[in-house]
């Protein structure tokens, strides 16, 4: 049954994968002194030494009175990349150094002297990661292809792909598993430990309580 939803899991990924669209967005320019708070980063995971494409299509041109910013990096403090007032469309390769979450981040500072009604500039980006990022043209045509083979290549490298992200999740739940037995255990010996303590302290203040009252003539 579980070999069976993952095949299925697989498919429904494969039949949704070539409807996916780039994100769109807007993003308003601000002076420079601000721009920084209002930073937009797009958040997305990558396993380690996977090939990313990062592709911004940016509204606008250079000397519009507004600088676009990029600045792409993951979570464990990988720096792949600050494109600088990009404009047009732009395409960004690089292959992660770990398993981590990474950041597409757009800054857009105000550097027009003259009053402009709200500046902004529209985005539109698309990331590809593993399989999807590679040019299956180039590879069709490098080792003499039919399309339904280069096709079914692709598809075959995109299971992949997702059979190894499920092992990957499965490992880290057994890892957190682990630890949530371990953390359990000793949560289990410290409780008895200082029930343990208690009986004992109470114990002694019984026998402790006795002797002074009777050092007293009290009973």
């Amino acid at each position: 049954m579980e070999r069976l939803f993952r095949v299925l899991n697989c498919l429904l990924l494969l039949v949704i994968i070539p409807f996916a669209s780039a994100l769109k967005f807007d993003i308003h320019a601000y002076p420079q002194h601000d721009s920084a708070k209002y930073e937009r980063c797009i958040r997305n995971f990558v396993a380690k030494d996977q090939l990313v494409v990062v592709t911004a299509i940016v509204s606008g041109f250079r000397g519009d009175g507004q600088t676009l910013n990029m600045h792409i990096r993951d979570a464990v403090g990988n720096d792949y990349g600050r494109p600088k007032d990009v404009s047009g469309e732009n395409r960004y390769a690089f292959t992660s150094h770990a398993d981590s979450a990474f950041d597409v981040c757009f800054e857009n500072i105000l550097t027009a002297n003259h009053a402009t009604m709200n500046p902004s500039r529209h985005v539109e980006l698309d990331i590809d990661i593993g399989a999807d990022a590679k040019d299956w043209s180039a590879i069709q045509a490098g080792e003499k292809l039919k399309p339904v083979e280069a096709e079914l290549r692709r598809i075959e490298e995109l299971v992949g792909e997702v059979v190894s992200e499920m092992d990957y999740l499965r490992v880290r739940e057994q890892k957190l598993r682990d630890t949530n037995e371990s953390t359990n255990e000793r949560v289990k010996w410290f409780a008895f430990g200082t029930m343990g303590m208690l009986v004992g302290l109470g114990a002694w203040q019984v026998v402790y309580l006795r002797a002074y009252f009777r050092s007293k003539h009290l009973i």
